[in-house]
């Protein structure tokens, strides 16, 4: 008897893609909106910046449990609470900040209560992303998972392009600012209808849980996470856990710990950046629209390198990490001696090209540096390595920046100095043969 082949419907899939689309993209909305709204409030850049920082410590402390529960609770449930997340603090901290800048609040209330708000999309919007994943392993035979896997993955990294380009057309009259956050929240609005009407129960045909995913930002990895949710659909073996000091592992973490640091700060500084040199800080609306320019940019470049030089060039996961360093080193350091908006967007973009070699590098290196029953622990860590660069570095970043604007850019270019010094010697190339990156 013919067996028969197990896909999707593409309308559920529009709406799995529509699902991660919009966590992605209204996240990097706000990166391109908020310092300009903190500038026409008068809060202090780094009070801003560590909105971001509480948001991301929330996400990497939520996200394995939700990523848990997704089994236990059924996947649609859990893509419906990270969207109801995402919307009602998108809808909440667009009406703080319209009542700030409306003189309604004062400012320190303002932030306050928007950093309270702030807590929602942290602490469960988490819960979509590796629900979307696990919904689409458990439906999909093998021969059509990868590629189902790909296309709902690669729409978290899309969403990090369209969030910067889309959010200066959202600043409205009457709610000027704050006009994009409340129209993603609409927009999540429908997707969750969306959700509700055109996606079935879950009556799984495998098991699987999907993967952590890390905080979105411009400088996201879209075509790592389809390969760790695949890796979860296999069952664990009895082996001893993987330990942190694993020394088959280690070097490659401590490579995405330090080329982090140095992405989590150019993505905290550069819309402070951009106020200062082009001298906007009195024309905050201004500021935003040139802001999400230059992050557009730069997610475009991260795209380029990932899904285009990664795959044309056949880069080993070490020379992804060497070269991703030194271009993000190189373009650190031309985006901190820019004084002209062309210079800027041409330092952040070389950057942006440059992480974008170097994360999915780091992520490819640990992976294939363990054995496939190793693979769900090793992407919880790369996961985490990922997510924690956020919580702190951000805000250390804009304290060196505002102390001298070369202080906090040469603090990036080191730490990709020393990655591409250390990591010449210490990153050995992988002998496995399961995949290349």
């Amino acid at each position: 008897m013919a067996t028969t082949s197990h896909s999707i419907p593409s309308d559920r899939m529009a709406v799995l893609f529509a699902v991660m689309l919009v966590a992605a993209a209204g996240n990097t909305a706000m990166q391109s909106i908020l310092p300009s709204i903190g500038a026409k409030l008068r809060i202090p850049d780094v009070w801003v910046s560590l909105a971001f920082s509480w948001s991301a410590l929330l996400w990497v402390l939520t996200a394995p449990h939700w990523a848990r529960q997704s089994d236990k609770r059924g996947r649609k449930a859990l893509m419906a609470l990270g969207v109801v997340g995402f919307l009602s603090s998108m809808a909440l901290c667009g009406l703080t900040l319209w009542a700030g800048l409306q003189g309604y609040l004062a400012a320190g209330v303002t932030f306050i209560v928007f950093a309270v708000f702030r807590s929602l999309y942290g602490g469960f919007g988490s819960a979509s992303p590796p629900a979307v994943q696990a919904y689409v392993a458990a439906r999909t035979d093998p021969e059509q998972r990868t590629q189902a896997l790909s296309l709902v993955s690669s729409s978290f990294g899309l969403g990090t392009v369209i969030g910067p380009a889309i959010a200066p057309f959202f600043i409205l009259p009457i709610v000027g600012l704050a006009g994009p956050l409340l129209v993603f929240a609409l927009i999540g609005l429908g997707v969750l209808i969306a959700l509700r009407w055109r996606l079935p129960d879950d009556v799984p045909r495998f098991a699987a849980r999907g993967a952590i995913v890390s905080y979105p930002t411009t400088g996201a990895s879209p075509q790592t996470a389809a390969d760790e949710a695949e890796e979860q659909v296999l069952d664990p073996s009895d082996a001893p856990p993987l330990r942190w000091t694993d020394t088959r592992v280690r070097p490659w973490l401590l490579a995405g710990l330090f080329g982090g640091q140095a992405q989590a700060m150019m993505l905290g500084v550069i819309g402070f950046l951009i106020l200062d040199r082009l001298h906007l800080r009195l024309r905050p609306d201004e500021g935003a629209a040139m802001t999400g320019i230059v992050l557009m940019a730069g997610a475009f470049a991260t795209l380029l390198s990932q899904w285009g030089l990664i795959p044309l060039l056949k880069m080993s996961p070490r020379t992804a990490v060497l070269c991703g360093a030194s271009l993000g080193g190189l373009g650190t350091v031309m985006t901190g001696l820019s004084y002209d908006f062309h210079g800027i967007i041409i330092g952040f973009a070389l950057a942006s090209l440059g992480f974008g070699l170097f994360r999915p590098g780091f992520t490819a290196g640990a992976s294939l540096s363990v054995p496939r029953r190793d693979q769900g622990s090793v992407a919880g860590m790369t996961a985490s390595i990922n997510g924690s660069a956020y919580i702190i570095s951000p805000a250390v970043g804009v304290l060196l920046y505002n102390w001298h604007p070369m202080v906090a850019y040469g603090l990036m270019a080191g730490f990709c100095s020393w990655l591409v010094l250390w990591g010449w010697s210490a990153l050995k190339p992988n002998q496995p043969k399961e995949k290349q990156l």
